[in-house]
């Protein structure tokens, strides 16, 4: 469905690339047909992550042949993360769906997410049962989300899935960096969205080979660790840091101060091991107060990189207002 000018479509499709040009020829046709079916209104936004085998043309020469299609290009490869909190500060629609780009997605179930929204859920995530993936992937995967679902408390099976839809209310609460793609579940779940899954179909990759190497799985382990380290609420790290400092500080003030005493009363005080532990802990406590003010000023409010620079726009005057 084509709509007047500058009218907000209904559906948004968010689209990350890195060097997948003969994937995208073959994909963007996929969606343009199932979301003409359902008799959506919709865009397309393919965001080029600083790729090197004519992505950023191809993505361009589809944007020129149908303005529903818009290309963004980054100025260089920062990451699926970056990719999409720049298509999510894009986007125009009500709904936005993410895929990737390598045709292992299937763009017919975009109508299936879209109900599941409109029936209530704010974030659904697609679920890839069977995976026609080689088992270095699978298995790997599979562990991590056994332990994201059991530390964040979320019962999903697939928390890597790029298949996704949301409300675009999501997409203006969570803030991506970083690695962050593989957790919005989690950092949607803790703002209060209301989290769903769908099990999708998965093909074979076709073109190419995954962009992820084995430095995913460390990095997502430590992703992990930020994402829990405030998933009890709305705590500063100076509230986790702090707390663990004030009950180390306090109590080797009161050893500290209990030595006094007997240096007070005996007159005479040898070194004891209970003095070098109560010295240890005040020293503790102030390291860990101190962490916790550092983390809080890196924290902060606006210290955080939430926009990349974009190289090119097509069209050149599609920016949202």
């Amino acid at each position: 469905m084509i709509l007047p000018p500058g009218e907000q479509p209904e559906v948004s499709v968010v689209i990350p690339a890195f060097n997948e040009a003969e994937s995208l020829r073959e994909l963007i046709p996929a969606i343009v047909r199932v979301l003409d079916g359902a008799g959506r209104s919709f865009e397309i936004l393919i965001v080029d992550d600083g790729s090197s085998d004519g992505t950023s043309e191809v993505s361009a020469g589809l944007a020129r042949g149908d303005r529903r299609i818009r290309a963004l290009a980054l100025r260089r490869n920062f990451g699926k993360s970056a990719a999409l909190a720049t298509g999510f500060a894009d986007c125009r629609g009500r709904f936005v769906v993410t895929m990737d780009a390598d045709l292992q997605d299937d763009p017919e179930e975009i109508p299936a997410f879209l109900a599941d929204l409109e029936g209530g859920l704010d974030l659904v995530s697609g679920w890839k049962r069977k995976r026609h993936d080689p088992l270095s992937k699978t298995l790997p995967s599979r562990f991590f989300n056994r332990v994201t679902a059991r530390a964040s408390g979320i019962p999903l099976h697939d928390f890597n899935c790029g298949f996704k839809a949301y409300r675009s209310e999501v997409c203006r609460e969570i803030t991506l960096y970083g690695e962050m793609h593989r957790f919005i579940p989690v950092l949607a779940n803790r703002e209060g969205f209301r989290i769903g899954e769908r099990e999708v179909r998965h093909h074979a990759r076709r073109f190419g080979r995954s962009k992820f190497g084995p430095s995913r799985f460390f990095n997502g382990f430590l992703d992990l660790l930020e994402v829990m380290f405030l998933a009890g609420g709305r705590r500063t790290p100076l509230h986790v840091f702090g707390r663990w400092g004030a009950w180390l500080l306090g109590s080797g003030i009161l050893i500290n101060l209990y030595m006094v005493a007997l240096w007070i009363t005996e007159r005479r005080l040898r070194v004891r091991p209970l003095l070098l532990f109560g010295v240890i802990l005040v020293i503790l406590g102030v390291q860990f107060i101190s962490i916790g003010l550092l983390a809080a000023l890196i924290h902060a409010p606006g210290r955080r990189r939430t926009t990349y620079p974009v190289r090119s726009r097509i069209p050149e005057d599609s920016q949202p207002s």
